[in-house]
């Protein structure tokens, strides 16, 4: 299993010893640096700056919001990236929610499966290259037809030669029917809260995308799930785990509508209805603290890894035989080299 590290989200700027941290990448042999985008600082812009001091760790989106770009703006930034790096880009996608796609970017939300759906092959469109990208979707119309716009729009082909026409294409998916849509026509998984508890059901999810699998992806044999886990080091597992829980609770309480939060419907499906209703009727009432103490220790423990070193290698031990390729640890910068050697596990390149 290897290892990846997450950036995380800026607040009032970059994320102090973010830049040293991803650096030390190499040097720790982890695997892949991940950065994420909402309605603040964007995905690509960091990886472009920090990973130019790297020179092995994989750089990707985990996530690049949809809305954010077009598709084919998304490609441009996916295959510059990967030039910059040498061919060690993932662009990683993701839908986001309703909240941020009609209030921060004004396009209108409904049916993300089938927007997702046209969005990845028109990327991929260019990234292959073999003529002028052409769409006719529901969602994205290339060149725009006769009595849209001007009426001079020309089928365009990249000026660029992208270095990798298989560019890995990641999808962040949550809902059952998103995980079998990610297994059926990308080259890879990023799951916010996996479970090792629930292997198998995730298992039996991607199967069924696989059994649809489209033309042009990677083999599943190399189809990745790089989850992400968040991680806090320190005395005991319960003052650990008070360090997870806000995380948690502004998933559960703060992301999304009431009615309409998908992290939280993700939480429910692995048993944390009743914990998520209380998180999320806290959360409302503006006590953001209550909403993290409403999170239970076995809900941290279910997605993340809290405690001592100790406490960490052992929690670590359960995630060996799941479906995850690569753990995506969610910590402080500071606390990158001592989660990495408090696992003791050993990774490679791929």
């Amino acid at each position: 299993m290897r290892i990846g590290f997450h950036t995380g989200y800026w607040s009032a700027g970059p994320p102090p010893g973010a830049a040293e941290a991803v650096r030390d990448c190499d040097r720790l042999g982890v695997d892949s640096v991940w950065t994420a985008e909402a309605y603040g600082s964007d995905a690509f812009t960091p990886l472009a700056w920090w990973g130019a001091r790297t020179e092995r760790v994989r750089l990707g989106t985990a996530v690049a919001q949809i809305a954010a770009r077009t598709p084919t703006a998304t490609a441009m930034a996916a295959l510059t990236l990967d030039h910059l790096s040498g061919g060690r880009f993932t662009l990683g996608l993701g839908v986001s929610g309703p909240q941020v796609v009609e209030g921060w970017y004004g396009i209108p939300y409904p049916r993300p499966l089938a927007r997702t759906r046209e969005f990845v092959a028109v990327v991929r469109d260019v990234l292959r290259r073999e003529g002028p990208v052409r769409a006719d979707g529901d969602f994205y119309r290339l060149p725009l037809p006769e009595g849209d716009g001007m009426g001079l729009g020309k089928a365009l082909r990249s000026t660029v030669h992208p270095l990798r026409a298989d560019l890995p294409i990641h999808l962040a998916a949550e809902g059952p029917k998103n995980i079998a849509l990610t297994a059926e026509i990308a080259d890879g998984w990023l799951p916010l809260f996996y479970t090792p508890r629930l292997d198998d059901d995730f298992r039996q999810l991607l199967a069924d995308g696989f059994a649809r699998r489209a033309a042009g992806t990677r083999p599943v044999e190399e189809f990745e799930v790089s989850a992400t886990v968040p991680v806090a080091l320190g005395t005991d597992v319960e003052s650990a785990a008070d360090r997870i829980r806000p995380f948690v609770a502004l998933y559960a309480g703060g992301m999304g509508a009431k009615g309409a939060n998908y992290h939280a419907n993700a939480l429910a499906r692995l048993g944390y209805a009743e914990a998520c209703a209380e998180i999320q009727a806290h959360w409302a009432a503006g006590d953001r603290a209550r909403a993290a103490a409403a999170v239970p220790t076995e809900l941290v423990l279910d997605v993340a890894l809290a405690g001592t070193a100790a406490d960490l290698a052992a929690q670590a031990a359960r995630w060996r035989a799941t479906a995850v390729t690569t753990m995506v640890l969610q910590c402080g910068p500071a606390e990158l080299a001592p989660v990495v050697g408090a696992l003791g596990m050993t990774w490679q390149n791929s």
